[in-house]
């Protein structure tokens, strides 16, 4: 009953607040502990990066995910309203739904005010790709993409892992997501961010795909092109270098009816509406709609957990 109870206060918490502020924001302090890390990293040598790369996955692991398993564990025997405050903060900690539609809707505003610089800013907070020379279909591109992509990582990914494994398991998972956004696998940090990068693809393969077709789902829900968004997802799925954000990107693609793509990398979909910033709050409610069909499949999920141990 404290699962159901911590789901669902979890995701009232981020509908209604959004994000918790900086100070107190477990995932803030995920990216200090990555960057403090960073400062004393081996800049040559693979091995030598390789093998700490794998030790600050580790120790953030320990730090983040252990703490919130004894804590929690310690005040489920103190205290039942405890237990689920702390829960519930710290799993919607991971969660990110309505933070991810303000910052889309905020570029849409931007673009359509014609304040193209600014708006160039607001999507640097979205994607990890330089955005100083993007013009304006490259910019709604990158929102849409990110959102879709956000989808599995700040929503379906941490639920997927609340449910396996709790809110230990859903810190888990944001700690590898975060130092693997932070360093990457590419570029000074290659061989550091190696470990982390692939042990996120891991972590990630099967919410990507659930995502991929929450996404087509949520399409068919809303009236937008659901066949479109599924046959965009199986044909362009594997277009991009990461083997799981491709199947979100090109499912909204899809369902959109338009063309995303980073220059030079991939492309997804079929050029049929052009990349307008009328399209952002599109892909804003095929994540919503994919947010809650996914928290309602998880409700689902603990009430049966539930009736099945009352029974044994």
């Amino acid at each position: 009953m404290e699962s159901i109870v911590i789901l669902l206060l979890a995701l009232a918490i981020d509908l209604s607040l959004g994000e918790f502020p900086r100070p107190v924001h477990p995932v803030v302090w995920m990216g200090k502990v990555t960057s403090l890390g960073l400062r004393i990293a081996p800049r040559q040598g693979r091995r030598a990066q390789l093998i700490y790369g794998v030790v600050v996955v580790v120790l953030a692991l320990a730090i983040f995910a252990l703490p919130a398993y004894f804590i929690l564990f310690y005040l489920r025997g103190l205290n039942t309203i405890a237990y689920i405050l702390v829960g519930a903060f710290l799993f919607k900690s991971t969660l990110s739904v309505k933070e991810l539609g303000r910052a889309a809707l905020r570029v849409k505003q931007l673009l359509e005010g014609g304040s193209l610089g600014r708006a160039r800013v607001e999507v640097k907070t979205l994607v990890s790709r330089d955005t100083s020379r993007l013009d304006e279909p490259r910019l709604v591109s990158a929102t849409i993409e990110s959102v879709a992509e956000n989808t599995s990582d700040s929503v379906i990914a941490p639920l997927f892992f609340f449910l396996l494994f709790g809110v230990p398991g859903a810190i888990g998972y944001r700690v590898v997501n975060t130092i693997d956004a932070m360093i990457g696998y590419h570029g000074e940090y290659e061989y550091l961010g190696k470990f982390a990068a692939r042990l996120d693809d891991g972590l990630n393969f099967i919410p990507a795909r659930l995502s991929g077709l929450l996404l087509v789902t949520a399409a068919f829900l809303l009236r937008m092109d659901g066949r479109k968004a599924w046959q965009v997802m199986l044909r362009d799925h594997a277009s991009t270098e990461s083997i799981n954000a491709g199947w979100p990107m090109s499912a909204a693609a899809g369902a959109l009816r338009t063309r995303l793509g980073k220059v030079g990398h991939y492309q997804l979909g079929d050029a049929n509406n052009p990349l307008s910033p009328q399209l952002i709050p599109s892909v804003v409610r095929l994540m919503g709609v994919s947010s809650l069909l996914w928290a309602g499949f998880g409700l689902i999920v603990e009430v049966m957990k539930l009736v099945f141990t009352t029974q044994v």
